[in-house]
């Protein structure tokens, strides 16, 4: 065999060489070391692809440059496909490619390493367990209301997220809203003297007509969207539309939630609770009246009325007899707060308030007043998905912790309890528990639908 001839490298012209090239100039894009580099980067599974996620938690996402929306997740084929072609449709318009993968199974999305957070923005009965699930795999979690079917629920995610160190954002956006903030303070600081009464106006849902039952469409998981709840003929009007995203059928049904208590009655018991100084407690007593439907397959509740003392001496009542918001009073006067004309979508059943003022007072000098430096300044943020990623990176709590979430859902449900049960309960806010009530502590949970639910999940 021919042996091949090398000639030996000098070690000087090997650097000399090599110094030349180095020297070449070369264009390193700016994003490649800027804030938007993509080591900075929050990378983020969107779980459920409904009208929530479409119109609000995805483009309250990605509009943060921290964000990178990376994948989604959905058990119906069809919102998948769309969610993929409307994040992948977002970046485009903004100059950049991602190729957004698509999981039919979250669990098998928390398994991806390079995912970083996760927004759980899926039906009511379907919040708890994504987010512990998430939790237990260190990923950080954006969870839209309520936090939980059932207190049980709550109480468990709550204490995994904190034993986990991760970051949970409860989709309670009305706390970023600038108006609920300054009529807080102006509570808290006692502009309206010593409060004793809080009236919060929350409608409930219409009855509707008997559904029509089908065959599951193709391309949708029928059982694993059923979850922890019973199994159910399917039916296009108790679950979502197969065509838009108009209001689903699902949030009129008790089987998966508990109605408007639930659906709005967490953004605002969690606002009063930022005014009432109560956030990391309860009621002591809670009673109510509540009408539900006597025929069709809808059967949360309608009108209602629940009055809930606390031990601090204030009264809280809940009604649709009140104007949409909160209304504060004091021994000196009231404050008024509400989103203005503001609905989640066409289809809500939450009336415009019309002329009715975002931010109100008894004394309109009270709208001016300058909250002092040494006087109580609450958590203040411009936008609730933007303070979720902030704090990601910071390590800092966010402004809609956990903790905070469970409480406020926790005065929905057992004013939802309540309205079931006819008479006054006493409820210990410590304990988590009705005094001396066996039937209403029989409520705090629901049985679960093997494999599916919180109680199956490995803590």
């Amino acid at each position: 065999m021919k042996k091949i001839k090398t000639k030996a490298v000098n070690r000087r012209d090997f650097i000399k060489k090599t110094s030349m090239a180095v020297a070449l100039p070369y264009i390193v894009p700016s994003t490649v070391f800027g804030k938007s580099a993509p080591s900075n980067k929050i990378n983020i599974g969107q779980i459920g692809c409904g009208r929530i996620a479409t119109s609000h938690d995805l483009p309250g996402t990605w509009q943060h440059d921290s964000a990178r929306i990376m994948a989604v997740c959905d058990l119906d084929i069809n919102r998948k496909e769309y969610a993929k072609k409307l994040v992948e449709g977002h970046y485009s318009k903004a100059g950049s490619t991602v190729d957004v993968k698509m999981y039919d199974d979250y669990r098998e999305m928390l398994l991806n390493k390079d995912i970083d957070a996760v927004i759980v923005s899926t039906p009511d009965h379907w919040h708890s367990q994504p987010a512990i699930e998430a939790a237990l795999a260190k990923k950080h979690v954006y969870l839209q209301k309520p936090t939980s079917l059932t207190i049980a629920e709550g109480r468990q995610l709550s204490d995994i997220v904190h034993r986990q160190g991760i970051t949970l954002q409860v989709g309670t956006q009305q706390r970023s809203s600038p108006q609920f903030r300054y009529a807080a303070e102006l509570v808290r600081n006692g502009r309206i003297g010593k409060i004793h009464t809080v009236k919060v106006g929350l409608p409930g849902d219409p009855g509707g007509p008997l559904a029509e039952t089908g065959p599951v469409p193709a391309g949708f998981n029928y059982d694993m969207w059923l979850g922890s709840t019973p199994e159910m003929p399917y039916s296009e009007m108790l679950v979502h539309p197969q065509k838009g995203y108009g209001r689903p059928g699902w949030l009129r049904m008790d089987q998966f939630g508990a109605g408007m208590i639930t659906g709005w009655g967490q953004h605002h018991y969690d606002s009063a609770a930022w005014g009432m100084n109560t956030e990391f407690t309860g009621p002591i007593s809670v009673e109510a009246v509540a009408e539900f439907p006597k025929s069709g397959s809808w059967n949360v509740h309608g009108d209602f009325m629940v009055k809930a003392e606390y031990e601090n001496g204030i009264t809280m009542l809940t009604s649709g007899g009140f104007p949409n918001g909160i209304r504060y009073e004091g021994s000196e006067g009231w404050i008024f707060v509400t989103r203005g004309a503001y609905r989640a979508t066409a289809s809500d059943p939450i009336p415009e308030n019309g002329g009715v003022k975002s931010l109100d007072a008894s004394d309109p000098s009270l709208l001016t007043s300058v909250i002092g430096k040494d006087e109580i300044h609450l958590y203040k943020s411009d936008e609730q998905h933007g303070n979720w990623l902030d704090c990601i990176q910071s390590g800092k709590q966010p402004i809609s912790p956990v903790e905070k979430g469970h409480r406020a859902c926790s005065v929905c449900l057992v004013s939802h309890i309540a309205m079931k049960l006819p008479r006054k309960l006493e409820w210990n806010p410590k304990a988590e528990r009705f005094v001396n009530d066996d039937a209403a502590n029989s409520m705090l949970s629901r049985p679960q639908r093997f494999p599916y639910g919180t109680n199956y999940v490995k803590m």
